[in-house]
């Protein structure tokens, strides 16, 4: 494995330059370079730190991810329905609670309404592809229409109801997972 070209890609990927990565991790630009071009081999406690530093795990970093499953079709999702609640949830990606974020499909039906949702430390991302819901935080509401989004980083209970007369679909993702 050539681990210096490995971390010029993910270092690029995520839009540092050596100067700031270096600055992350506490070391120098200039061993941040000779590592990259594979003259100088990091410690296994430098390696965490760079690989932290770039948001990576040192597992995920030495797996092989060249076979790893990237499309997904509507074989591989699981979905759960409570027609008591009114609501059909839809996991689009299998297992994505290992993940960092985990995206759902929900619909709901006139008078449906998700879970409630504790707190979290991270934050959600909703667009609404049908109908329109109304997003419920706490003691304050807001309508959220066909074509519009939500992003919130959640400090009260919250759901998304449906007081509509039409079905509603919301592509809601979370992070870290939390459906």
């Amino acid at each position: 494995m050539n681990i210096g070209k490995k971390l010029r890609a993910l270092r690029i990927q995520r839009a540092l330059t050596q100067e700031e990565l270096a600055n992350r991790c506490e070391l120098s630009k200039g061993f941040i370079s000779q590592v990259e071009r594979d003259l100088a081999s990091p410690s296994i406690a430098t390696l965490k730190d760079i690989l932290e530093s770039l948001g990576v795990t040192l597992q995920a970093f030495f797996s092989d991810d060249s076979a790893a499953k990237v499309v997904y079709s509507p074989s591989d999702m699981f979905e759960k329905e409570d027609e008591e609640e009114g609501r059909k949830i839809t996991w689009l990606i299998p297992d994505a609670q290992k993940n960092s974020m985990e995206p759902i499909l929900l619909e709901l039906q006139p008078g449906g309404k998700s879970a409630d949702m504790r707190p979290i430390e991270g934050e959600e991302f909703g667009f609404v592809l049908k109908g329109q819901v109304t997003l419920v935080m706490g003691k304050r509401t807001q309508t959220v229409k066909k074509g519009s989004s939500f992003c919130l980083h959640p400090s009260t209970t919250h759901r998304l109801e449906n007081n509509s007369q039409k079905p509603a679909l919301v592509i809601w993702v979370s992070t870290p997972p939390s459906f």
